[in-house]
């Protein structure tokens, strides 16, 4: 049976979250190149083919909120979902130094019929999520490599990124790095210094991106969160980064009006 493009957990559940992971997966559907890229499976297996350990932590936060989830049932390196579908980046031929071999020659053609093999059922189920309530609030689930080839190490636990709308992210980012048990609780288990990023390990938006096609436009609420995956690459991990994570996302809320 061929894996649905999309996973919906908990759809009448009530709270105002709608909770989302655009890189859940990093499946390969058998109608493109077989089911096989041409990368061996210890590509497969990092950052560059999905965000290790994301969907745990979305299927733990969506339970702890409450909240309806939605994670994409694709690798991004068929199609990327965090991405607009007129965006020259969607389908990555290149990606940290790895070439994608079933994608160096792909063209247009194959391009578009991805998108609405893939692409556009996500979004047509993730805007319906997002609809089933005039004030719903999203919170997008992501995680980031600790170290890309050739960089320096990343010193970020979490980053929060956001565009322009900061109605969640100021009071995340206030609260978490006010954290003191969380700080200790870092020291202890990894060495580092506790340290939250802002718009970090990148810019929070992208034109077309999820966030921007779910929220912006819409003027919903919203946040993005990205965890270091190491933290989060065991299913532990994504369940003790859901349980830190949730009560900072509910006090953020209630600073929102109803």
């Amino acid at each position: 049976m061929t894996n649905p493009p999309f996973d919906i957990i908990g759809a009448q559940r009530p709270a105002r979250w709608l909770v989302t992971c655009d890189h859940a997966s990093n499946h390969v559907p058998a109608d493109v190149a077989g089911g096989d890229l041409g990368l061996p499976p210890q590509d497969m297996a990092r950052h560059i083919a999905y965000d290790i350990g994301a969907a745990g932590v979305t299927r733990h936060l969506s339970r702890l909120l409450d909240a309806p989830a939605i994670l994409s049932g694709f690798s991004r390196l068929v199609i990327d979902p965090n991405r607009g579908d007129d965006d020259p980046t969607i389908m990555m031929r290149l990606y940290d130094h790895t070439i994608v071999p079933a994608n160096r020659h792909a063209d247009d053609a194959e391009r578009q019929r991805r998108i609405a093999a893939y692409w556009r059922p996500y979004h047509d189920a993730y805007e319906k999520l997002a609809a089933r309530r005039p004030d719903t609030v999203i919170c997008a689930v992501h995680s980031y490599t600790p170290q890309l080839r050739g960089r320096p190490r990343r010193p970020w636990q979490v980053g929060i990124l956001s565009a322009w709308d900061r109605r969640l992210a100021d009071p995340v980012i206030a609260s978490l790095s006010a954290d003191q048990d969380l700080a200790a609780a870092t020291q202890r288990e990894t060495g580092e210094r506790w340290v939250v990023g802002d718009n970090q390990p990148y810019p929070g938006h992208l034109p077309g991106d999820a966030i921007d096609q779910h929220a912006l436009r819409h003027g919903r609420p919203n946040i993005l969160i990205e965890l270091r995956h190491d933290l989060i690459d065991t299913e532990a991990g994504q369940q003790l980064w859901a349980e830190r994570l949730a009560p900072h996302l509910a006090a953020a809320l209630e600073t929102l009006p109803d």
